[in-house]
């Protein structure tokens, strides 16, 4: 498979299409997290701190979400690394939509539900996360930290990405957050399903798009 150019551009070209699909992306990430969170089988790392911070602060977990990704940029400084529209529009729209998502999914009991909101909600995740990034108007908080460290240590993204991962997990656990099969299953599914649907949600120049034809 041909290696997919995921590098940022301009928001000049083509950007009605470009910022629809970059705040669907983001929208949905944050329904994706909702359902996650209510299926209380285990959340996404992040999710896990976010939801370990809330419950040492009051904060509602969409505000939590948007309180770390502020921090994860704190740290892009010393990297070097420059944010884009995305990664503005993912900190305030991914923590707005996770509180709305919340107020209307309501807790589920039944471990049928939960497992339904579980599959739904990572299968979501997934697609949601080609859809933001195929964009190609910035990365998120997180995502930029990864490939910062990635390029300042020479390690490679995988590796990086699982360590960062691990860290989180760890972190939110101790501070109180829902680690569990849920938990495992993004873990194990996310860079597959986020890879599978990239081809198709990704934004080429009109000459890429050409060669591909």
């Amino acid at each position: 498979m041909a290696q997919i150019d995921l590098r940022p551009v301009r928001i000049s070209r083509d950007p009605a299409r470009r910022s629809t699909q970059l705040l669907s992306g983001l929208a949905l990430y944050g329904v994706s997290v909702a359902m996650l969170t209510r299926a209380h089988l285990g959340l996404e790392p992040w999710g896990v701190l976010a939801e370990g911070v809330t419950k040492h602060t009051g904060l509602t977990f969409g505000t939590a979400t948007g309180l770390i990704s502020v921090a994860v940029l704190l740290l892009w400084i010393p990297l070097r690394q420059r944010p884009g529209i995305g990664t503005v529009a993912n900190v305030v729209v991914i923590a707005v939509v996770v509180d709305l998502a919340r107020a209307v999914i309501p807790d589920q009991h039944a471990l049928t539900w939960r497992i339904v909101l579980l599959v739904g909600g990572v299968a979501l995740n997934g697609v949601a996360t080609a859809t933001y990034v195929g964009a190609r108007l910035g990365p998120g908080a997180r995502d930029g930290l990864m490939t910062g460290l990635a390029a300042r240590t020479g390690r490679s993204v995988r590796l990086v990405r699982t360590c960062l991962e691990i860290s989180v997990v760890v972190a939110g656990f101790a501070l109180g957050g829902t680690v569990g099969f849920g938990t495992v299953l993004y873990a194990l599914a996310i860079g597959p399903l986020t890879q599978a649907v990239l081809p198709l949600t990704t934004w080429r120049e009109k000459r890429e798009r050409q060669q591909r034809h």
